[in-house]
């Protein structure tokens, strides 16, 4: 193989799902390298080439290892930029959807493990954070566009499309509807799932749920 790619990842992981979509996008083939969140130990392969956070995922590329799923991202696109983009070109839209990223990262994962790691206590502010967070993406990002960076799937979309396997706990431990509440988000989501690389790489919804049940098991929550 040329391009010598492996990635180390667990197959539940949303941050591992961007790079496993950014690498269908551009059509790479790669050594997937499971590492299980399921306990406490972490592979010496994983420890060698993330020693700063020991987390996943990590794309190893020709022996070097790049971390943090969106800078991840960001490197496929740019050294495989002969193929399909993901960033828009325009400096300004760039910004943007690095700006989107960012947010993404800062918000969206913090409001949805509140809801799921609950324990039954201010879940009505739980829920509130959790909707407030996406109505901005929905209303800021989406707006009446197709996808979240425009006309068509690219970065944004890839930063945010793997959230919403979690959506059905999220429904079920926070007592809310994701159709109700967010409809153009649940149209989006549904409008990504379509596309060939989300369908092949996102688990489905019910099987990441199952594995929140583990998770709030072994965490003592039921």
């Amino acid at each position: 193989m040329g391009d010598d790619i492996s990635l180390l990842d667990f197959w539940v992981s949303p941050f591992g799902m961007r790079v496993r979509l950014a690498l269908a996008e551009k059509g790479l083939c790669y050594q997937f390298i499971e590492e299980s969140l399921m306990t406490t130990e972490r592979s010496p392969l994983l420890l060698k080439m993330n020693p700063v956070h020991k987390k996943i995922p990590v794309l190893i590329h020709r022996g070097r290892p790049i971390c943090e799923s969106v800078n991840i991202v960001q490197y496929i696109d740019e050294f495989w930029n002969d193929r399909s983009p993901l960033l828009p070109r325009d400096p300004y839209q760039r910004a943007n959807a690095r700006f989107w990223a960012d947010f993404i990262d800062k918000k969206v994962y913090s409001s949805m493990s509140g809801i799921w790691n609950n324990k039954g206590e201010g879940l009505d502010e739980l829920k509130k954070d959790f909707i407030e967070t996406f109505k901005v993406i929905e209303e800021g990002a989406l707006g009446n566009k197709p996808y979240l960076g425009g006309e068509s799937f690219g970065f944004v979309d890839i930063c945010l499309i793997p959230f919403t396997c979690i959506f059905m706990a999220c429904e079920k431990y926070g007592d809310l509807s994701i159709q109700e509440e967010l409809p153009g988000i649940a149209a989006w989501a549904k409008r990504c799932r379509e596309r060939e690389s989300v369908s092949k790489v996102l688990p489905e919804p019910s099987q990441v749920y199952d594995v929140v049940c583990q998770a709030r098991k072994l965490q003592g929550i039921d």
